[in-house]
């Protein structure tokens, strides 16, 4: 029953769970938009190619979302497509993972529309654009784009994204230096890897050219702060979460009726802290890759904040979303052993 070291927990056969998982509740917590409940995502528990195969009585969305029935899943083990968005709990779709980083969006909607939760890389605009629209038809714009932080494979699509359907971008302020090219903050607020290598990139570049590269990726024109003590927007019931460490600004973002998570990059399902772990794409919890964060101890006093939550659904910014009954336990034991 316990975790190996990496923070796999092994598969528990006949185990009673504690309580239903939010994929066994998410018939009950129905999406009211009339939406059909599409195939949930994969338990973290196991790998890829041994947990994609038939679950009877799961239903698969096919056609346009509005109008579609439930058909069966495929019987035969294959990899899902990672470009149709998935159910993981009543009113939040996942498209995703994909790519060497296994990265993630989320969609999430409302009475007052639908809301983006992060925003990939910058090559995953016209991805982004597709799911939309196979989700919330194509007449539907999202009202806004949510960003937990501004590193560039979760923030890169937001400029293109936020002209195309003309909506804001909305960060923590401690993002906004970020988000607009400001290098003194780059510099002051750096990881790992930015002290090593992006940094000492941009400063061989000359002044013009650098300013083109800053400006050319700044969200200056489209940001919008996002004080956490206020509603999230496009995201009523929702509440937002500070959790530095990452980065200075890092957000989570926490449904508390049901305990959905969408943890950006403070807790993560990608084994992303072992070279072999990222090479092989391993489901394993994590905490967020120690070359890319700013304040490791923050970072796992954030992660411990966001076990206490004990979430039934876990969507975090890399590795397939969390849903079975055991991701709250998981979690809480995962984060006891975090150090820092």
């Amino acid at each position: 029953d316990g975790t190996v070291p990496d923070g796999t927990v092994p598969d528990r056969v006949g185990a009673r769970p504690e309580a239903a998982s939010c994929a066994d509740n998410a018939e009950a917590l129905a999406p009211s938009h009339g939406l059909p409940r599409g195939p949930l995502s994969l338990p973290g528990r196991r790998t890829l190619a041994a947990t994609w195969r038939s679950t009877p009585g799961r239903p698969a969305l096919t056609g346009d979302p509005r109008t579609a029935r439930m058909g069966p899943e495929p019987t035969s083990m294959r990899m899902p497509d990672l470009d149709r968005p998935r159910w993981i709990a009543p009113d939040v779709c996942s498209l995703g993972p994909w790519g060497r980083t296994q990265t993630n969006v989320f969609f999430v909607h409302s009475d007052d529309g639908w809301a983006l939760v992060d925003a990939g890389w910058e090559r995953d605009a016209d991805r982004i654009v597709a799911a939309v629209r196979s989700v919330a038809g194509p007449s539907v714009r999202p009202v806004v784009i949510v960003l937990t932080h501004c590193h560039p494979d979760h923030s890169g699509a937001a400029l293109t994204l936020a002209r195309t359907w003309g909506c804001p971008v909305a960060m923590h302020p401690d993002e906004l230096p970020i988000a607009t090219g400001d290098l003194a903050a780059m510099t002051a607020w750096a990881g790992p890897l930015d002290r090593w290598v992006i940094l000492p990139m941009m400063r061989a570049l000359s002044q013009r050219r650098r300013d083109a590269v800053l400006a050319r990726a700044s969200l200056a024109s489209v940001a919008e702060t996002l004080d956490p003590r206020d509603p999230v927007p496009g995201m009523p019931g929702w509440r937002c979460l500070p959790t530095p460490g990452h980065t200075p600004g890092h957000l989570a973002f926490y449904r508390p009726a049901d305990r959905v998570l969408l943890s950006g990059d403070a807790l993560l399902t990608l084994q992303v802290n072992t070279w072999a772990g990222l090479l092989t794409q391993r489901q394993a919890l994590s905490g967020p890759p120690w070359y890319t964060t700013w304040d490791p101890a923050a970072a796992a006093s954030s992660l411990r904040t966001l076990a206490g939550l004990r979430p039934s659904c876990l969507g975090s910014g890399h590795g397939w979303p969390r849903t079975d009954p055991w991701t709250a336990d998981d979690v809480a034991t995962f984060a006891a052993g975090v150090k820092g």
